[in-house]
């Protein structure tokens, strides 16, 4: 059973997630701010955050900064029309997915499913699942698939478990030219309809393996077309 922690101030759709995530079996702690949510991820094993964006004391963007200091479970941002800034923020500090309000159940449950699922196969440490791959090299940077480790240059990176499917993606076809649609669909395994996130993540992505992301030597942008894993000589 996954332990799933909801964040949100309007007691009434905190509640009305709690519902539809115990009927999928999953075990739901609330939380009507981001202050007792940092809490309650102290006092339990925490597998996945629903977080709002606005809320009292303190907000979800800057509860996903504090707890992006500790762990690495998902975090589903839920957002309002009118805070697409916010949203995009979001993303950049950490969060591995939107919903917008209003959205309907079964949305949010996919979303939530979807997330786990990668989760539990590409970061969780606890999950005890073996995992199998190859071990790529390019230049000084180096992916294993079975340790799901990244290095560069001999130093270890740690990724979210997005960002390690996107590199791993590229760097399986180095010199490959993948569309943001294309790696949005097999990154997250459906229809590509927003790529915004695929644009966030690759941004972090180049934070994180890049001496210089303005200048970067391994993930480039094609422009009007999408990234390649430059090939190293």
């Amino acid at each position: 059973m996954y332990n799933i922690l909801v964040v949100e101030d309007d007691r009434e759709i905190r509640d009305g997630i709690e519902i539809f995530l115990k009927s999928q079996g999953y075990c739901v702690f609330k939380a009507e701010d981001g202050i007792r949510g940092l809490e309650l991820m102290k006092e339990n094993e925490i597998h996945l955050a629903i977080v709002d964006i606005m809320m009292p004391r303190m907000d979800g963007i800057t509860m996903t900064m504090r707890l992006r200091e500790t762990y690495d479970f998902p975090v589903i941002m839920l957002s309002a029309k009118s805070e697409e800034t916010d949203k995009v923020v979001g993303l950049n500090i950490g969060a591995d997915d939107y919903v917008t309000k209003p959205f309907t159940p079964l949305e949010l449950m996919a979303r939530v499913n979807s997330q786990l699922r990668r989760y539990m196969k590409f970061g969780s440490p606890q999950s005890g699942q073996k995992k199998n791959g190859r071990h790529f090299v390019e230049g000084g940077l180096e992916l294993d698939e079975d340790t799901v480790e990244v290095t560069v240059d001999g130093s270890p990176v740690k990724l979210t478990p997005m960002e390690f499917k996107i590199l791993a993606l590229l760097i399986k076809q180095p010199g490959r030219v993948f569309s943001a649609e294309e790696i949005y669909e097999r990154v997250w395994n459906e229809r590509a309809v927003n790529t915004d996130t695929v644009m966030v993540h690759v941004r972090k992505l180049r934070e994180k393996i890049e001496v210089n992301p303005k200048n970067p030597k391994y993930v480039k942008v094609v422009w009007g077309i999408g990234y390649k894993l430059e090939k190293q000589k």
